[in-house]
């Protein structure tokens, strides 16, 4: 159904999707990815609701799960008095993170937050309070919490872009049997060597001994908060492409252009065409 001239603007994650990508370059479609509208401060406005949704829900995703009757180790997130809690180690200190975090640290867990980005963790430090740890990103690092965790959040993002691997295999397998993983960025590829995409009817699969939630439409569980939380951030942004039509539109909004990852049979969206080793044409040089 798709067609030359048609104006498609929803979540597109096109780096995990070569398929879909060729296919919208060869019908000529304008593709407007919602995860790549970027403000001046690298935030991601059309993104961050569902990031929100998600990360809150990776955290009662992975409680659930925990329980014996799921397949889990039996544990109670937060423990009880005498009982040691639940470790969480949540892999990106960005939106999905921080949120995670949240919920986590609310539910009584001990949390482990692992980032890049130094001023982030000094950030997080600042604002999270509770029972947590934060450490800079480095393989041993990284090893050595998922080696002791009940649970593993994958949240790292690269707009636009594949998700980078941090988790390997070896280190799922040394986690303890009945753990739960829950790699949000599975959309994006995935950061967890272990996972694949899953659905809602059939949301976990098991990988050497450890459960894995894979569902790429996480926030599709709770329709309702979700296509509030959605509305209130894409509506402005729909309402001045209608008002303006798209090329006034993008010509006069940065921040909406960075969303356009194809126009016109190219793509304009540089970590997609690096991925697929296309061509990259940027969009400014197409627009009249």
């Amino acid at each position: 159904m798709l067609r030359e001239g048609q104006l498609l603007c929803t979540y597109l994650h096109l780096a995990t999707n070569e398929h879909l990508t060729r296919m919208l370059m060869e019908r000529k479609v304008t593709a407007l990815a919602y995860e790549t509208v970027e403000l001046e401060n690298g935030e991601l406005p059309l993104l961050t609701p569902m990031s929100e949704v998600a990360g809150r829900m990776a955290i009662q995703v992975a409680a659930h799960y925990l329980e014996k009757t799921c397949g889990g180790r039996g544990k109670l997130l937060g423990g009880v008095p005498g009982v040691r809690p639940a470790t969480v180690t949540i892999v990106g200190g960005g939106t999905v993170g921080i949120n995670a975090a949240k919920i986590a640290l609310g539910m009584g867990a001990h949390v482990v937050i692992v980032d890049i980005n130094p001023v982030r963790l000094r950030y997080l430090d600042e604002v999270l309070h509770g029972n947590f740890t934060t450490l800079s990103s480095n393989r041993r690092n990284i090893a050595e919490a998922i080696h002791v965790s009940d649970v593993v959040v994958g949240a790292v993002l690269i707009p636009g872009a594949r998700a980078p691997r941090l988790v390997t295999r070896e280190m799922v397998a040394g986690m303890t049997h009945g753990s739960v993983v829950v790699d949000v960025a599975v959309d994006q590829g995935g950061c967890i060597e272990t996972i694949r995409p899953t659905s809602h009817s059939e949301p976990v699969y098991e990988l050497d001994g450890v459960l894995h939630y894979g569902v790429t439409n996480m926030p599709g569980a709770v329709p309702r908060t979700s296509t509030y939380a959605l509305t209130n951030a894409t509506l402005p942004y729909a309402l001045r492409l209608a008002a303006q039509g798209f090329e006034d539109a993008v010509a006069s909004d940065p921040v909406l252009a960075k969303g356009v990852n194809v126009y016109q049979g190219q793509i304009t969206c540089s970590p997609v065409a690096e991925t697929f080793g296309l061509g990259y044409k940027p969009l400014s040089e197409l627009l009249p």
